[in-house]
């Protein structure tokens, strides 16, 4: 991607990390590796259809719950114990505060570029994609982090 980062100035840049590097944009995985295989975060980092997007993580995720594959469904069924914790989908999502990245019913994920089954890379392809995917991604922190503090001021 360095091609279209190289088109962003460096203080959107500094911006833009400055956001992801906020409480709202970390989320905690099991890190203990089962069997000697990847760790759930290890797997989606390397995974070529999810590069390290949580919205994919997520659908990921929503599926394991549906006993539906995906991309990182091995790694996933390895951790079952951290996500039967959940329940649920919705357990899940309202225990680590995601509302802000589901569909109201919690039935589908709001995907932070065009989503298509994981059959395309999930890196933007040029500046606007990116412009589009980095505003959507940092919208979801600020409100994650704003869910967050309200839940630490309603405690």
């Amino acid at each position: 991607m360095s091609h279209i980062i190289d088109e962003i100035s460096q203080t959107e840049i500094d911006s833009f990390f400055s956001i992801c590097s906020t409480i709202g944009a970390y989320i905690i995985f099991p890190a203990k590796r089962i069997n000697n295989k990847m760790t759930i975060n290890g797997a989606r980092g390397v995974n070529h259809k999810i590069q390290d997007r949580f919205d994919l993580t997520l659908e990921c995720i929503r599926r394991l719950y549906l006993n539906q594959q995906s991309p990182l469904t091995d790694v996933l069924e390895r951790n079952i114990n951290f996500f039967k914790l959940f329940l649920d989908f919705r357990g899940y999502v309202d225990f680590f505060l995601l509302q802000d990245l589901v569909a109201r019913d919690y039935l589908g994920i709001k995907f932070w570029s065009n989503f298509d089954n994981f059959e395309t890379a999930p890196l933007p392809k040029d500046k606007d994609e990116y412009l589009s995917y980095k505003s959507k991604l940092q919208d979801f922190v600020q409100a994650r982090n704003q869910r967050i503090l309200n839940t630490c001021n309603y405690l």
